[in-house]
């Protein structure tokens, strides 16, 4: 079920003056009426920043000028912490983050990242453009910010070492991992008896190479775009975690917008997230390639034995009490029976 933003995004306008299209469309381009700013935590070569920016372009386009984004790729802003205080404060007006780490601030945003959750993409999606990514928009919805599109993808997470490679549960026992800030990956880790480290990404590559940790986890193409593999020498394909990016927008920014500018932006954001999604997809094939031909040992693993690790532990149980029975319900839905 596809879930219609602009109903909630009007509930959000108070008072905001309503300009029809032809007038954004005729309006000088170089009459810059709205001058926004939008974040991300990625290198400027991510997908994510690639489509972000189509997006502003169509915007500007379409408005006639109206409304000018600038875009701020890889933190420029600050860490991810930092920037979801600012979107929620108004100082930065979009944002894309992580489910992991926006569950910081909005808990039940976790559940997305839940470990072994999803066993595909087809899960994947039949839950985020369904129930449970409506159910999700509605808790941010609760907050300062809101959720201005569809839910982008940020990938399936593998596991990177330098030091010994990691092909069962075993092999993570003490292992010293790098995760971001976001209680769900250290609890996963924590149950499959690793020492998860919680750093942020702008911090990551330097806590690696001077071996502050063995290894991290994240999808393939942000261990490209960042050259984590310039310092680890393997990659387990575990896909133990799904992750996505939530284009996030400050209520308060966005009801000094007119509707129909309200409109275009949620519109173009959506466009690009679809894009994106399909963008992730394909590159996280070929980058498996690319990746051996940098030197990188790419080593399958068994997921089973993962997950029947975890069902010896509290790790799901926990999990379902501090994301309630509805949530929980509409993810196993999707997923099957966890735990």
């Amino acid at each position: 079920m596809k879930r219609d933003y602009s109903i909630n995004r009007r509930t959000f306008v108070t008072g905001a003056l309503s300009l029809p299209l032809v007038t954004a469309l005729k309006r000088p381009a170089s009459a810059a009426e709205f001058n926004l700013k939008y974040a991300t935590g990625q290198d400027p070569t991510h997908p994510v920043n690639k489509r972000a920016q189509e997006a502003i372009d169509r915007i500007r386009e379409v408005t006639s000028g109206r409304v000018d984004i600038k875009l701020y790729p890889a933190n420029q802003l600050g860490s991810d912490t930092d920037l979801l205080a600012q979107v929620r404060n108004g100082s930065v007006d979009f944002f894309n983050l992580s489910s992991m780490v926006l569950a910081t601030f909005v808990p039940v945003c976790g559940i997305t990242s839940l470990g072994f959750a999803f066993k595909g993409y087809d899960q994947v999606w039949a839950a985020m453009d369904g129930d449970l990514g409506a159910h999700l928009a509605k808790q941010i919805e609760k907050t300062p910010i809101f959720a201005v599109s569809r839910i982008w993808d940020n990938g399936f997470r593998q596991i990177t070492s330098s030091t010994k490679e990691i092909t069962s549960p075993a092999d993570l026992k003490g292992f010293r991992l790098r995760v971001p800030p976001a209680p769900s990956l250290t609890s996963l880790f924590k149950a499959l008896e690793a020492a998860p480290s919680p750093i942020n990404f702008n911090e990551l590559y330097s806590a690696l190479q001077t071996k502050v940790v063995e290894g991290q986890e994240n999808p393939l193409a942000i261990i490209s775009t960042a050259r984590l593999y310039e310092v680890q020498k393997s990659i387990s394909l575990t896909n133990h975690v799904w992750d996505g990016y939530w284009v996030l927008a400050n209520k308060a920014s966005f009801a000094r917008l007119p509707t129909d500018v309200q409109d275009i932006i949620s519109k173009e954001i959506d466009k690009s997230g679809l894009e994106q999604r399909k963008d992730i997809a394909t590159l996280s094939e070929s980058l498996k390639a690319d990746l051996k031909g940098k030197g990188i040992n790419l080593i399958d693993v068994k997921q089973d034995e993962f997950r029947a690790s975890l069902r010896t532990t509290t790790f799901y149980a926990d999990w379902k009490k501090k994301y309630g029975d509805e949530a929980w319900s509409m993810l196993e839905k999707i997923s099957g029976k966890l735990g």
